[in-house]
């Protein structure tokens, strides 16, 4: 049976939808089955793997709002064991045409349930919001990867995040668990960037991964060729941080 890690964090910029296709490209490359939900309706993710999103016929949206089934909606990238299910700028409304659907929470879920035995992992990158497809995505989920940048204002909005996830624990997915915070855009060479590294860990402690994601030009360069950054540059320091990334999720879920 796979695992469903959803990344999430309401802030913009923060890196999330870099380390969901660079995770998910790292994880396939260490011969996982992948599967990445792109629930995000600018769909980065999906252009950043070398999707033609103009092109797609099914997406995201179909199966939350159409009943498409999701095995419809599957694309292969480029990548041996990476899957994609496309997101599509129609999710936009896709919030309010689920306000009248019965257990509207509940429909990710329902939707991603049949696929775990095909895959090792599915990921699902959330849109920078705490709305209704973010919370689908985080009562799919077994865990949740949060995305911190190390940069000003952080913190900033994670203790909403965290109060959500504490809610929808309460109410709709007793089991979901914080898979570990990731530091993004770090910079050794900036003290703050030092300051907010130190108070990641001093507040989260062990929930924090050993694995950063540093500042790296590739990795800003890699989705504008629709490409991660492991095949746009296998030995950049973007790529070797997302496979230690992998490799630490991987470690801590197979044990």
């Amino acid at each position: 049976m796979g695992k469903i890690i959803a990344l999430a964090n309401q802030k913009g910029g923060v890196g999330k939808t870099t380390t969901s296709m660079n995770l998910a490209a790292s994880l396939a490359t260490l011969e996982k089955k992948v599967l990445l939900i792109d629930a995000d309706p600018q769909a980065n993710a999906s252009s950043g793997l070398g999707l033609n999103v103009q092109e797609v016929e099914s997406s995201i949206y179909d199966c939350l709002i159409n009943q498409v089934d999701p095995r419809e909606a599957i694309y292969e990238s480029d990548i041996p064991n990476l899957d994609v299910i496309p997101s599509h700028i129609d999710l936009v409304g896709a919030e309010i045409e689920m306000l009248n659907m019965k257990n509207r929470e509940q429909v990710m879920r329902k939707l991603l349930r049949p696929l775990l035995s095909d895959y090792d992992y599915i990921l699902i990158d959330c849109s920078p919001s705490l709305g209704l497809i973010t919370v689908n995505a985080l009562t799919a989920a077994d865990s949740v990867i949060i995305p911190v940048q190390c940069e000003y204002f952080a913190l900033e909005g994670i203790s909403k995040l965290l109060n959500t996830i504490k809610l929808i624990k309460q109410k709709l997915n007793p089991a979901l668990a914080i898979e570990g915070f990731l530091l993004t855009m770090y910079d050794s060479r900036l003290r703050l960037a030092n300051q907010i590294k130190d108070e990641v860990l001093r507040h989260f402690q062990e929930l924090v991964f050993k694995a950063v994601i540093n500042r790296n030009v590739k990795l800003s360069e890699a989705p504008s060729h629709g490409l991660p950054a492991i095949l746009y540059d296998a030995d950049s320091t973007g790529a070797r941080n997302h496979l230690e990334l992998a490799k630490e999720i991987i470690e801590k879920n197979e044990k």
